[in-house]
């Protein structure tokens, strides 16, 4: 299961050897809520292995976009049964860039070409 959302970096942990062969990194984003920004989503993820320096490219307060798992596992120790999840990131983009900033440059009088209708394209059916 793929996923993406978006929000501004707010906590931005260190990396965890957990083994030998196993490090973790975990960071939260604020995702705001449109309706009440009250009611704001404060989502904590996890970046395994070497995906834990991406996030090394980013600073509190950057909005980005995660994209993400969704892992759940199950636990069993001394006859209970636990289950639990983990949303792992695999992507990190920065996300501050607007569309108007995405937008091409207007195109300036010289990059427009001469106009090529010399009467010699009039036979085209089109």
């Amino acid at each position: 299961m793929n996923f993406d959302i978006t929000g501004a970096l707010i906590v931005k942990e260190n990396v965890v050897d957990i083994s030998s062969s196993f490090r973790k990194r975990e960071f939260v984003i604020e995702v705001v809520n449109e309706r009440n920004t009250d009611w704001n989503d404060f989502v904590k993820f996890q970046l395994t292995q070497d995906k834990c320096a991406l996030l090394d490219l980013f600073k509190l307060g950057d909005n980005i976009k995660v994209s993400f798992n969704i892992r759940g596992r199950k636990w069993e120790k001394d006859g209970k049964v636990n289950y639990f999840s983990n949303l792992e990131a695999w992507k990190l983009e920065n996300a501050s860039n607007s569309m108007q900033e995405m937008e091409p440059p207007p195109y300036a009088e010289t990059d427009i070409p001469p106009d090529m209708d010399d009467g010699s394209l009039s036979d085209i059916p089109f």
